[in-house]
């Protein structure tokens, strides 16, 4: 028998090795879903430089009574602008919205809020970014839902639609509401 030409042999190996791993990545439960190390522990800090004169979040916001969401925007982020109307609709429902705007300036951010509604009930200022990366923000938008213990209970990367804030936050909700 002769010898196997591993130039041959080895980019059928490679191609076998990624097709495979495309394969197992197009059959995850939630391609949407990227993991994180912060579920069901305490929410980092809030960033402490204020947006303009609007009503600066503590820390202790995130540990008063009831679920929240922590929302990080920005007025050049066009999905941001996708979902802010659902933003202001949740705000309408009577949920406590604390936004934080990331690397963005007060003048545009104001102009985004002034043009779109406000749908925050506080906003921090990131501008540096420096924050957002403390809670794992890697895009933008990213909205965390926290408990009244101040706990991330989860993490949505992307813009909260309709459909995800039914399909996504409405289960975790109603689980968390059950469980307390």
């Amino acid at each position: 028998m002769g010898k196997i030409n591993l130039a041959l042999v080895l980019p059928l190996v490679l191609f076998v090795a990624l097709a495979g791993a495309f394969f197992v990545g197009l059959y995850r439960d939630n391609p949407d879903d990227l993991p994180t190390v912060f579920i069901d522990k305490p929410a980092p800090a809030l960033p402490s430089e204020p947006l303009a004169d609007l009503l600066q979040p503590q820390q202790s916001d995130l540990a008063a009574s009831g679920l929240k969401l922590v929302n990080f925007w920005a007025s050049w982020c066009p999905p941001c602008r996708a979902e802010h109307p659902n933003l202001v609709r949740l705000k309408q429902e009577g949920w406590t919205i604390i936004g934080v705007n990331k690397s963005d300036t007060q003048e545009n951010a104001l102009g985004f809020l002034g043009e779109l509604g406000n749908p925050y009930s506080t906003i921090a200022a990131d501008p540096s970014g420096r924050q957002s990366i403390e809670w794992g923000v890697y895009g933008l938008p990213e909205t965390f839902l926290i408990d009244d213990a101040g706990h991330i209970r989860y993490r949505h990367p992307g813009p909260v639609t309709k459909r995800v804030w039914e399909d996504r936050f409405v289960p975790i909700i109603n689980a968390l509401k059950a469980n307390s």
